[in-house]
């Protein structure tokens, strides 16, 4: 029983991210799951933000942010041994409710587990089965009693599969402004205002930053050489190891702290990055680089014609994008370079197409509609547990 059921006892839910965007969402979904439930009981995995909102971590990011065939398997073991350890804390913590944030590789494992020991599943933020391994969407349908999608197209595609589907909007539309002016937040971060600002968002992951910071910078290094008051940062996200960045030649500037917001353009590795862009009308070139092995196997399997989120949603090539071999410092730059002419076709179009983006994703309150699908399940986990 729980606080939605018959009030026995309070519940215990375990929220399970394993990436930089999944902990960003998972603590915004544990702040709304605690206001709705004050004596909940929140254990699972993720990062810095999610245990700042009182979930108790199993693992944390830095062993959980590896992606790519080739890397995943040299992390077998860690996985195998994890999957034990999570699969034992779910019958011995009884859990009365499992919330696998994307992370399919690991959570798909985990939803078909509690389910199969009669533990409800909200699975938040689905696989992006619509672009590869729709055989996931089979899985979905098994598995997971809710499924929150915050695309607007994933609900009637994975409804059209047997997939118990609702579209909750996305949660970055609930983040709050800047909360400085941008002469203000450019002048303590050692920048200045009144000069174009082009943010290096090289990723989430070691291996990411390892791939794609020195093409960053190279290209950076070419966009001052032909404007000279460009003022490039690299965007660090929280709870990533600083030493990776030891090699960096520009300011690096926390991520969170609104530097899309404040930037004029962006160079941003493909993922969150780039709807983060977009909602904050900040103009950018999307890049993407991976391991040969993993490349190879990825051209085989997806299918879909964008790899940037934001343009999936806007069904358009809104920004550019350079994938593994087509991503040099001369292409990167050329396609940079009008982003920080405020006056430039480019940059107005772009900015256009965002706002259309913006439009599709509804409005705020995400994780609140997420707490609440939750406790519906947990008021019906109490009745029939």
């Amino acid at each position: 029983m729980t606080e939605a059921g018959s009030g026995a006892r309070h519940p215990t839910i375990f929220i399970s991210a394993g990436e930089e965007s999944g902990d960003l969402h998972g603590a915004a979904l544990a702040r709304a799951l605690r206001e709705r439930f004050p004596h909940a009981r929140l254990i699972g995995l993720g990062g810095a933000r999610m245990q700042a909102e009182g979930v108790k971590l199993l693992a944390g990011l830095n062993e959980l942010a590896v992606m790519g065939f080739a890397e995943v398997i040299r992390h077998l073991p860690f996985f195998i041994r994890l999957r034990k350890e999570v699969f034992a804390t779910l019958a011995a913590e009884r859990v009365d409710l499992v919330i696998p944030i994307d992370y399919p590789g690991f959570n798909l494992r985990l939803a078909r587990h509690a389910k199969a020991s009669g533990i409800p599943v909200l699975y938040y933020i689905a696989p992006q089965v619509w672009a590869w391994h729709k055989s996931r969407v089979r899985d979905l349908a098994r598995d997971a009693d809710e499924v929150a999608v915050v695309l607007p197209f994933e609900e009637d595609f994975l409804r059209r599969g047997g997939v118990n589907a609702r579209f909750v909007g996305h949660p970055l539309l609930d983040r709050p402004d800047p909360p400085q002016p941008r002469d203000v937040w450019a002048r303590a971060n050692g920048l200045h205002p009144d000069r174009p600002i082009l943010a290096l968002f090289p990723g989430s992951r070691a291996q990411e930053v390892r791939r794609h910071l020195e093409l960053f910078q190279a290209a950076a290094d070419l966009v001052v050489a032909r404007r000279p008051d460009a003022q490039p940062v690299v965007g660090v996200p929280g709870g990533i190891d600083r030493a990776l960045y030891a090699g960096a030649r520009w300011a690096l500037v926390e991520s969170a702290g609104g530097l899309l917001a404040y930037a004029t353009a962006a160079l941003a590795k493909s993922g969150t990055t780039t709807l983060e862009a977009g909602l904050a009308l900040t103009p950018l070139v999307v890049v993407y680089r991976m391991n040969a092995a993993s490349y190879a196997l990825a051209r085989r399997v997806v299918k879909v014609p964008h790899i940037a989120l934001a343009n999936l949603i806007a069904e358009d090539r809104v920004a550019p994008e350079f994938v593994q071999d087509a991503a040099t410092p001369e292409a990167l730059a050329d396609a940079v370079l009008p982003l920080l002419d405020a006056d430039s076709d480019e940059r107005k179009r772009m900015i256009a197409g965002f706002a259309k983006v913006r439009d599709r994703l509804g409005g705020p309150g995400a994780s609140r509609r997420v707490a609440e699908l939750a406790g519906e399940l947990l008021a019906k986990g109490g009745a029939e547990r």
